[in-house]
């Protein structure tokens, strides 16, 4: 018994090591949870298969009839391995160009038509013919003719669509890519080998793609596991995504999520809850919606933990994050809404009653003894229900969606809704220039009622000073006046809270109102050197501020 040519025993090892490992991880790619990608997937593994075993008996078969034999399936299977990959790559990338019957029926058509013409070559050695070589070992030598070319250009071009829809997908995704791309890369490689083979005697003249198959599967199905299920994910959806293992460290996240959580750079493998512990925190059984500040704004998003695995093996959740800042802001809207309208019942059945009652008292004493002092109570009783009437209809006015929004300066707006509420003695300081978007009506009855409020509790000769707020996107307005007691002011931005005894409680209820309806944040501290200072958060400031607050 002769020995094996160690060259050709390195050839069959090669061709073999890849039809193995192509089956053997069969089992694995049935795991995948996408079934097209799954499908897709097992197909390249099983043709990649028979393709490596035929090379294998084309170069062990006995005769020159033989490896012909050997080589023409090698062919067959070969192309219907174009199939698989275009199917895999479809359905990977979220596409869905492989459920298309117009295209299937096509690639049917095309794959018949060109295996008819590799199956009868024998007949009319169109596609092939065949000579024996002695060198490096003895083998048969393919000739291949213009049909081939012709074939090979179409396979050629149609993997290279599959490249395509692969590589888009990389580049659109925003996750490290990096490995998979290499790893496609891997299963282009063979034709270089087949290139050198065809141009120069250092390789036999034969296709070398199942190896750079049998490559991409081991690192997609061993190596590169997580990545390769997050990219398929990832590529799904168009919002912030973080991937986190099951021990809740984050593995891997899209350009978006980084955009979104800037502490996520350089943090591969820490866990979430040191990273972000809010979103820690809201990933459980129940989507949550989060708060967060984005230049200046607020914006919500909601959060899902989709679990995502092999089979039964869970590799981790992904994290995804929805905009749903328009609707959580419609839906405070109503429950503020709903909520004025149980003030206005509570206002309407109690608070104006007891005014009414007083009038109707007095006006009974009037009419005994026509007192002028007491018909001078029901005139003030009367006039307290109309400022009550007046400020209610404001208020529940403020439940309404705000108008269109316009570029609005701070100087502008504050001297004309000062001229509407100053007194003789009061005075106005704008310390700085700032322009925002807002509802200009609205924005004046905001200030309206904020230099009222200051008039009325720090007395007619106050000083009021309006200013931006340091980088933090928004403005304050502060008195010099007695200021706010720190119990008190959480309290004074409810409707009917009042520590005057002339007031209706209502003016500063209605700042707070105008201000969420913009999507503000309104608070009460101490102003410089005493008085009360209100601040307003969450402006989108048009031009940056000169504040020296």
């Amino acid at each position: 018994m002769s020995s094996i040519d160690p060259l050709l025993a390195a050839y069959v090892a090669s061709f073999t090591v890849a039809a193995v490992v192509c089956v053997a991880s069969v089992p694995r790619a049935r795991r995948v949870d996408h079934a097209d990608t799954r499908r897709g997937f097992v197909a390249l593994l099983l043709t990649s298969a028979g393709w490596a075993i035929a090379q294998v008996g084309f170069l062990l078969a006995p005769g020159p009839e033989a490896k012909t034999a050997f080589h023409i399936a090698g062919l067959v299977v070969g192309f219907s391995t174009v199939g698989a990959w275009l199917y895999f790559c479809s359905a990977y990338s979220g596409r869905t160009l492989h459920r298309d019957p117009r295209y299937r029926r096509a690639a049917m058509a095309v794959f018949l038509a060109v295996v008819a013409v590799k199956v009868t070559n024998p007949v009319h050695h169109v596609y092939f013919t065949t000579s024996v070589a002695s060198a490096p070992f003895p083998h048969v030598v393919v000739h291949n003719n213009a049909v081939h070319w012709v074939v090979s250009g179409l396979a050629y071009a149609l993997s290279a669509v599959g490249y395509f829809m692969l590589f888009e997908l990389f580049d659109q995704t925003s996750l490290d890519t990096r490995p998979l791309t290499g790893l496609a890369a891997l299963t282009a490689l063979p034709v270089a080998f087949n290139v050198v083979g065809y141009a120069t005697p250092r390789l036999v003249d034969m296709t070398y793609e199942p190896i750079g198959v049998a490559a991409f599967a081991v690192g997609v199905l061993y190596v590169f596991t997580e990545r390769f299920q997050a990219i398929r994910l990832a590529g799904e959806v168009d919002d912030p995504v973080v991937f986190v293992d099951e021990n809740g460290r984050i593995r891997d996240y899209n350009e978006k999520a980084r955009e979104l959580f800037p502490a996520l750079y350089g943090a591969d493998g820490e866990p979430l809850a040191e990273v972000a512990p809010a979103v820690a925190d809201a990933v459980g059984d129940e989507d949550e919606v989060l708060e967060f500040e984005d230049g200046g704004r607020t914006r919500y998003f909601l959060v899902t933990a989709n679990p995502f695995s092999v089979g039964a093996t869970r590799l981790g959740r992904m994290l995804l994050f929805s905009d749903v800042t328009r609707s959580e802001r419609h839906r405070r809207e109503l429950e503020r809404q709903n909520e004025r309208l149980g003030q206005f019942a509570s206002i309407v059945s109690h608070d104006l009653r007891n005014p009414l009652n007083v009038a109707k008292g007095r006006l009974e004493i009037a009419r005994e003894g026509r007192d002028d002092e007491n018909l001078d109570a029901v005139a003030n009783a009367h006039d307290r229900m109309e400022a009550l009437i007046d400020d209610v209809l404001a208020l529940a006015r403020q439940g309404e969606t705000i108008g269109d929004t316009d570029a609005c300066d701070l100087r502008a707006l504050t001297e004309e809704s000062w001229e509407t509420v100053a007194t003789p003695d009061a005075t106005l300081v704008v310390a700085d220039e700032l322009r925002f978007e807002a509802d200009a009506d609205r924005l004046r009855q905001l200030f309206e009622n904020l230099f009222r409020n200051s008039v009325e509790h720090a007395g007619e000769d106050v000083t009021v000073t309006v200013g931006a707020l340091d980088g933090a996107g928004g403005f304050y307005v502060a008195d010099d006046g007695p200021g706010v007691p720190e119990d008190d002011r959480e309290s004074v931005f409810e409707a009917g809270h009042t520590t005057d005894p002339d007031g209706t409680g209502f003016g500063l209820a209605i700042v707070k109102s105008i201000a969420e309806a913009h999507g503000w944040r309104i608070r009460v501290t101490d102003a410089d050197g005493g008085g009360a200072r209100f601040e307003v958060r969450g402006v989108a400031v048009a031009e940056p501020a000169t504040a020296n607050d």
